[in-house]
């Protein structure tokens, strides 16, 4: 019997439907080996050597693969095929080398009989570079972790930690904070035109934006009192091309736009979907797909929607990633139809955009006719309004839906020359918008673009720094703490290194070039540690103590009647405490109270909760009298339904 070893029991169900009973599959349950938890585990004198230990809860799973394996005759090591997927392989090569079996290596980016069979054909061994590579990322995150949160213990306040990646994503969400505050907005006014043609009415608009109120009225009386004539009309037919297939970094921001989701949720669900079968490796920066997708997908458009929908050669996109792995695919489905038997509720929903987006990729694009219209005010001066109009003449890879909505602006038939009616005139008054909140889509957008991260990365970083309170969401959009701000406003003080974005960028490029094999380990880590250890040493001696601001509710404490009620944060979230403490202990329980809103049911209070996953909702502060509660944010006053 030859024994196959796989990271989760989902997986393994998945290949024993292939296998049938020719294989013995077991799980080990992720990593069995890693770093100790009490100690740095890392040899600083001794080249960076790690200490790997098992985990004690992983003993039994460690005693079950070691019977399996002593009674097989070969054991293939199926892990999945990235970095993190190599390092267990390799984990499981040493833990199990005490059974002398011959080891192999197979890897595979969808989990079907074809994929399976094909790995099982050429089996290799594991890539010591790959596992060179996730062995220096872990170890310089023990570094940085390890050595600087005992700092920010001293310097800031105890029980806080730091991360290489984490701490750069949440200086993105602290510095976009810093531009919204200091952000002073400035007056302007547009102007449209309403006109008539053939008793169509139709809008146009001012070129030039106005300053001013002064200066918008004069302007609104000059066109009050103008002629209208069409300057110019052009049109031009405008192809819109499908996007490209999806790769992590995109499938965590539609999921995010689309279905409101946190990029954990989406990479827990596509998890699922790529152990039961359903879609490839849904990590990856590669847009590449394999020929046989290809000619399965323009099979489908063909006997599906028609040729008039299929390209006479296929679609192919390039990678905007320079390091992106060639051999990996991008994320599609493993199929074009799939029972609804198959998927959960939510499993459905990311399946439907995975499936959209890889079909649509193989179409024709869409064509729409562009219509830009200039028109000339004649007054006591001169004037040009614009209007674009634009209408689909061929849907292409909309067929599919994809999402993409498209607004048809229709135009009465007009020449140049013509004389046209005033309706009125429509002055706006507008201000300028500081610049947004990241939600977590936008966020792994900017770290993408900067090269901060990796596709697997993404989730773990933006779920850290929520769950260490450095960042917090205000409906859907990610805002500093004041725990936040203050830690990354030292670091940046302190360690302007560290927290510089193409430093980070740096350090991902030569991970890179550790997995193919033109970096050594070592060197990165030596030129890394050596100058931060110096860092180190000198803030600690020198560093003054950094202050978290505390936010005030404007009531004094009702046990010490000197203090203020302010609001602080602790392991579990917001509390309210004395400002005098230590010598006044007063705390209580905060409540995130939604302004301007009432319970729908009893008029009360209606407050901010969280679930014991983490996830916010909206519920009524007279709780247990009133149990009312709702995930959508309230907007009716007593007495409405929300």
């Amino acid at each position: 019997m030859k024994l196959i070893i796989v990271e989760s029991p989902t997986k393994a169900r998945t290949l024993t439907r292939f296998l049938g009973d020719k294989y013995q599959i077991e799980a080990s349950m992720g990593h069995l080996r890693d770093l100790p938890s009490k100690k740095l585990g890392v040899d600083l004198e001794h080249n960076f050597e790690p200490e790997y230990v098992i985990d004690k809860k992983k003993q039994a799973t460690v005693t079950k693969l070691k019977t399996a394996a002593k009674a097989a005759t070969e054991i293939i090591l199926a892990t999945d095929p990235d970095r993190e997927g190599e390092a267990i392989a390799w984990h499981l090569e040493y833990i199990l080398k005490d059974t002398a079996k011959d080891f192999k290596r197979i890897v595979f980016h969808e989990i079907t009989e074809n994929a399976i069979a094909t790995a099982l054909k050429n089996p290799g061994k594991v890539d010591l570079k790959l596992v060179d590579s996730q062995q220096a990322r872990r170890i310089l995150d023990r570094l940085v972790g390890y050595k600087l949160s005992p700092l920010l213990w001293r310097k800031v306040r105890r029980g806080l930690s730091a991360g290489r990646v984490q701490s750069v994503a949440v200086r993105l969400i602290v510095e976009r904070e810093q531009l919204i505050k200091a952000f002073v907005p400035q007056e302007y006014w547009e102007i449209k035109v309403e006109l008539q043609k053939d008793k169509i009415n139709f809008l146009v608009q001012l070129i030039k934006a106005l300053k001013n109120k002064a200066e918008s009225q004069t302007t609104v009386n000059d066109l009050e009192a103008s002629e209208y004539q069409v300057k110019s009309i052009d049109q031009k037919t405008l192809s819109r091309h499908a996007y490209p297939p999806l790769i992590t970094s995109t499938l965590q921001r539609l999921a995010g736009n689309r279905l409101g989701w946190s990029a954990k949720k989406t990479m827990a669900m596509a998890q699922h979907l790529y152990e039961n079968g359903l879609i490839t490796y849904h990590r990856t920066d590669s847009v590449n797909l394999a020929q046989e997708a290809i000619e399965m997908c323009r099979a489908y458009i063909n006997s599906t929607y028609g040729k008039e929908y299929l390209p006479d050669q296929p679609n192919f996109y390039k990678s905007r990633s320079k390091n992106v792995q060639g051999a990996h695919e991008a994320i599609r489905t493993t199929k074009l139809t799939v029972s609804a038997d198959e998927l959960g509720k939510s499993e459905q929903r990311l399946y439907q955009l995975i499936w959209q987006r890889f079909v649509a990729c193989q179409m024709k694009p869409a064509l729409f006719k562009k219509t830009t219209l200039v028109i000339k005010a004649q007054g006591v001066k001169a004037y040009e309004l614009k209007a674009e109009a634009e209408k689909m003449e061929f849907d292409g890879w909309m067929k599919v839906g994809d999402g993409f909505k498209q607004t048809e602006v229709n135009l009465p038939k007009m020449a140049a020359g013509d004389k046209l009616q005033l309706v009125k005139v429509l002055p706006e008054q507008k201000f300028t918008q500081p610049p947004p909140r990241y939600t977590e889509a936008s966020l792994i957008k900017e770290l993408e673009k900067k090269g901060i991260g990796r596709p697997s990365t993404y989730a773990p970083i933006i779920s850290t720094i929520q769950d260490r309170y450095y960042v917090e969401k205000d409906e859907q959009k990610l805002k500093p703490t004041a725990i936040g701000e203050t830690v990354t406003l030292f670091l940046i003080k302190h360690f302007d290194t560290i927290m510089d974005y193409d430093f980070t960028a740096k350090m991902e490029d030569d991970l890179d070039q550790i997995a193919l094999g033109k970096l050594k380990s070592t060197e990165l880590l030596k030129n890394f540690y050596l100058p931060f250890d110096t860092k180190l040493i000198e803030v600690t001696e020198k560093a003054e103590r950094a202050k978290i601001a505390t936010e005030t509710t404007g009531d004094k404490c009702p046990d010490c009647k000197e203090g203020d009620i302010v609001i602080r944060l602790g392991r579990f979230g917001k509390f309210l405490s004395c400002s005098r403490f230590p010598e006044c202990k007063y705390t209580a329980r905060y409540k995130d109270v939604v302004p301007d809103v009432k319970c729908a049911q009893c008029g009360g209070e209606v407050v901010i909760k969280k679930t014991r996953r983490g996830k916010s909702f909206y519920g009524c502060g007279n709780y247990p009298n009133c149990k009312w509660a709702s995930w959508k944010k309230p907007v009716n006053l007593q007495g409405d339904s929300s």
